[in-house]
């Protein structure tokens, strides 16, 4: 039995190392081509930050890559041995199907473990540290768009600037004109290096230079500085804004229990000293009850959404990090049934059940501001689905029905 256990680990294992890579690198390329290949096609971010950026895609790309090579493994290494005959031959010596399969059992659930760290933390942390990984990239390459080397551009009303040379927000050469009018100028600050970068927050550009001399005509004055940092309103904001927290989706499971916690303390009352938990606020004197009452109203449904939200998104992390195993309580018996040695069947037949389980986590998903159609027991339904139909074909594969 020990050397049957280990022939039937090390092909499933080996089967779901390749399965894993497979479908990781799919899901990843397929981040990169949404949303990393634009930033290296502007030209302005370096190859270095581009792989740091794919490196934190990685274990967001795992969280749907284990589950999805797990089925695919077990389809194919079962598929195999039924075909030819090896399982018949394993069930001749007298073990049972369940008896044989118990290692593969017990490493799904050690995969439902590990699914979990992906799941609740280290995809979510990785997810959100590559958002603003790319918010970075996103202010340096606005930085470049608004000083373009060699031109008098006016990026800022009231001021012209010109950059000899702007590698990424890194600036050589730099003067700014401060206009009277649109031809006539009253002072300008030159500088022979600096830094540049865009806070899309605040719609502003910031602006770090070293090396400075200022010289104002009409007054006669000349003054220098080492390095002088200033900032500047831009017209028009062309950013969307950036929280201090990921979004409710970019949460681990402990940021999201905070932020549960956060929100059911949260109460609208007219406080003189409100705590972090209230909203204090002012009635215009203006206002009949009725407004008032739908004011109260529309604060409380848009707290019951966000806390449906976060509710559905932990149910979410905590149900997808079971999928290993109702994958390979469906995989093996279908492995059996199917009878063939042939790769393509088994892949077809694997991402037909992943997108029958990811149908029920979509569904879930966009009902969650639903609360009426319990979204959160949705997000459970595939894996209770997906193990009482595997134990049904287990039990009926073991008995040879």
């Amino acid at each position: 039995m020990k050397t049957l256990y280990q022939y039937i680990t090390g092909q499933v294992l080996a089967a779901l190392a390749l399965t894993v890579a497979v479908f990781a690198f799919v899901v990843l390329l397929l981040n990169v081509l949404k949303e990393v290949l634009p930033l290296l096609m502007s030209g302005h971010v370096p190859l270095l930050l581009t792989a740091k950026a794919i490196g934190l895609l990685l274990p967001f790309a795992c969280v749907y890559a284990l589950p999805m090579g797990f089925i695919t493994a077990t389809l194919l290494v079962f598929g195999r041995f039924s075909a030819d005959q090896e399982l018949t031959a394993m069930r001749a010596s007298g073990v049972s199907l369940l008896s044989l399969i118990t290692p593969v059992l017990l490493l799904s659930l050690l995969c439902c473990g590990l699914s979990a760290w992906f799941n609740m933390d280290l995809g979510p942390r990785s997810r959100a540290e590559f958002v603003n990984l790319r918010d970075g990239a996103l202010q340096q390459i606005a930085a470049v768009d608004l000083l373009p080397e060699g031109q008098m551009v006016y990026a800022v009303p009231g001021y012209m600037f010109y950059v000899g040379k702007n590698h990424g927000g890194n600036l050589e050469d730099v003067n700014i004109y401060r206009l009277q009018s649109q031809t006539n100028w009253d002072t300008l600050i030159h500088a022979a290096r600096g830094k540049a970068r865009v806070d899309r927050a605040a719609n502003q550009l910031w602006l770090e230079l070293n090396d400075c001399r200022s010289l104002t005509p009409s007054e006669g004055e000349i003054g220098a500085s080492s390095v002088m940092s200033t900032r500047f309103d831009l017209p028009s904001s062309t950013a969307t804004n950036q929280n201090s927290k990921p979004k409710i989706s970019d949460m681990t499971f402990r940021q999201l229990q905070e932020e549960l916690r956060y929100l059911q303390a949260m109460k609208l009352t007219p406080t003189v000293n409100p705590t972090n938990s209230h909203i204090s606020f002012k009635v215009p004197g203006n206002m009949t009850p009725a407004q008032v009452t739908a004011m109260f109203a529309e604060f409380k449904r848009n707290r019951d959404d966000q806390i449906a939200r976060v509710h559905v998104t932990m149910h979410r992390e905590v149900a997808a990090s079971f999928a290993c195993f109702g994958f390979t309580l469906v995989g093996i018996p279908l492995g059996i049934r199917v009878h063939r040695r042939e790769t393509n069947i088994g892949i077809a037949t694997a991402l037909m059940l992943v997108m029958v389980y990811y149908a029920f986590v979509m569904l879930g998903q966009s009902l969650s501001a639903r609360p009426e159609f319990y979204p959160h027991l949705i997000l459970w339904l595939p894996n209770f689905l997906f193990q009482a139909v595997g134990g049904i074909l287990l039990w009926r594969a073991n008995r040879g029905i």
